[in-house]
């Protein structure tokens, strides 16, 4: 035995890998596809319509056996996933998507060790993902407004890992009253995060990352918009991904019939070292833009001659605000992401 095999490894990797062992989640999954999590006590059993699975039959086994019902129905026994995990967790809020979660931890470059800010913990989904990232050397601190959502999202992580993570602090109150410093990351999953952009602005370190998953056009433009003419930030990215499974099997390959359309936008920006004006950026402006003028044929006698439609609407329309949002929308986002 070696001291490495003395240390205690990463939280929560325990349940990850080994021989079942009492107090593991175990998936059974059935011929039809069916997934079903037990917790494993010696001496119970897993009912079902299709006859009991015995506890000890799994207990001290290696994953990927498959274990029979006293109805003759094959099990096949594995840990869940957090992906499995994610999906099946008791809810408060919606959960961040497991398709989202990973570009955000991808594209927002969380990194082991990283301190992270997050605003909007909700049921704990992209809190799992983001500590085992960050693992128990990094910082996660959650800031949940709801009393009740920071309680569902507690107790789902901690079931998770297992118990607490060493890594995470969860803090009742709004993200626009820190006062952390000197953070690497922050990501937003909250209605309004352009209310919360100072103070985002104030923690980051330069070359640090805000991403943002917001649900609506309105909010995906209010929140580029905001960071845009905030000063302190670098030209923001915005983008959705859509997933859809296929069907294989044979030369039978086709999509399949349902996928996991929109679920959110993405918005990331990086932020500027402080006294630096952000560099202007140049867009092409799209064909059209510049008309050639109305008349083709020759004007009459004293007509002018009809301006390009972009002289003609100079000072014509206004540059969109971003205070013109009407706040009757806000309170519908509000009312729906509380729904």
């Amino acid at each position: 035995m070696t001291n490495s095999d003395l240390r205690p490894g990463p939280t929560g990797a325990a349940h990850r890998r080994g021989l079942f062992t009492k107090g593991d989640r175990v998936q059974l999954t059935d011929p039809k596809g069916r997934k079903h999590t037990v917790v494993l006590e010696p001496g119970k059993q897993f009912h079902t319509h299709r006859g009991a699975v015995e506890h000890d039959a799994l207990l001290g086994q290696p994953e990927g056996i498959v274990v029979t019902s006293t109805g003759g129905t094959d099990y096949l026994a594995l840990r869940p996933l957090l992906v499995d995990f994610v999906l099946s967790m008791p809810r408060g809020a919606t959960v961040v998507y497991p398709k989202d979660a990973g570009q955000i931890v991808t594209y927002a470059d969380i990194f082991p060790g990283a301190r992270v800010l997050e605003a909007g913990v909700g049921s704990g989904a992209l809190s799992c993902s983001l500590l085992r990232t960050i693992g128990d050397a990094g910082r996660l601190i959650s800031y949940e407004r709801r009393e009740d959502f920071a309680a569902i999202a507690a107790r789902n992580i901690e079931t998770f890992f297992g118990g607490p993570h060493p890594a995470h602090t969860i803090i009742v109150g709004d993200l626009a009253e820190t006062t952390e410093r000197d953070v690497d990351r922050v990501i937003l999953d909250m209605l309004a995060p352009w209310d919360v952009v100072d103070a985002v602005s104030a923690a980051l370190v330069p070359g640090g990352v805000v991403c943002a998953y917001v649900a609506t056009t309105t909010q995906l433009s209010r929140v580029v918009e905001t960071l845009r003419g905030h000063g302190t930030f670098a030209e923001p990215a915005a983008w959705e991904t859509m997933m859809r499974d296929w069907h294989v099997e044979g030369l039978a390959v086709r999509p399949g019939h349902r996928m996991v359309g929109h679920t959110g936008f993405l918005v990331t920006a990086r932020r500027l070292a402080d006294g630096v004006t952000p560099p202007v950026r140049r867009r092409r402006p799209a064909k059209g833009a510049l008309a050639e003028p109305a008349a083709t044929a020759p004007a009459e006698a004293g007509a002018p001659l009809a301006e390009p439609a972009a002289t003609a609407l100079a000072g014509a329309v206004p540059e969109p605000a971003v205070d013109a949002v009407p706040e009757a929308v806000d309170a519908a986002l509000e009312a729906t992401r509380e729904s």
